[in-house]
């Protein structure tokens, strides 16, 4: 299973807005340049976040994009699954049809992986993200607690 660049360059430049972002919008070109993505794909993106409701655009002089909601409500599933990332570790996409139009020996082991990704990846939010780029958080890994369900970040 891969996450391809896309669904990485779309959770960057979330995250880069929700650390950025304030009273006034930010600009594509800032985000760009701060993150070193390019400006084109960055208009592709954010074209399908806000079709998604997870950003919201301001245009002319001062414009730019902000958020559409709070970042704690914002999943980095939601992110991925705007901008059409597949996350699938299945050979058939989940439709069963792996081998000669029927399901291989380990499809649901795939399926099983698939289920746990995208349960974690809906657990973290911009928020802990935000919090966990701020100078001196560190850079310990957002972890799902068994007892709690929640992520957390990790103490370093």
């Amino acid at each position: 299973m891969r996450l391809t660049t896309k669904g990485r360059f779309a959770v960057t430049a979330m995250v880069d807005l929700a650390v950025c972002g304030g009273k006034e919008p930010v600009t594509l070109a800032s985000i760009s340049e701060r993150q070193k993505i390019s400006l084109s794909y960055l208009e592709q993106l954010f074209g399908k976040l806000r079709r998604h409701k997870i950003v919201e655009s301001v245009r002319g002089p001062g414009g730019g994009y902000f958020l559409a909601r709070p970042s704690a409500t914002i999943s980095v599933a939601d992110i991925i699954l705007a901008v059409d990332e597949p996350v699938d570790a299945t050979k058939c996409g989940g439709k069963g049809d792996c081998l000669d139009e029927q399901q291989c020996i380990t499809h649901d082991l795939w399926m099983g992986l698939n289920k746990a990704l995208y349960n974690y990846l809906a657990a973290v939010n911009l928020q802990q993200l935000v919090d966990q780029s701020k100078p001196g958080a560190g850079t310990a890994p957002v972890e799902i607690h068994k007892r709690s369900a929640k992520p957390e970040l990790a103490s370093a």
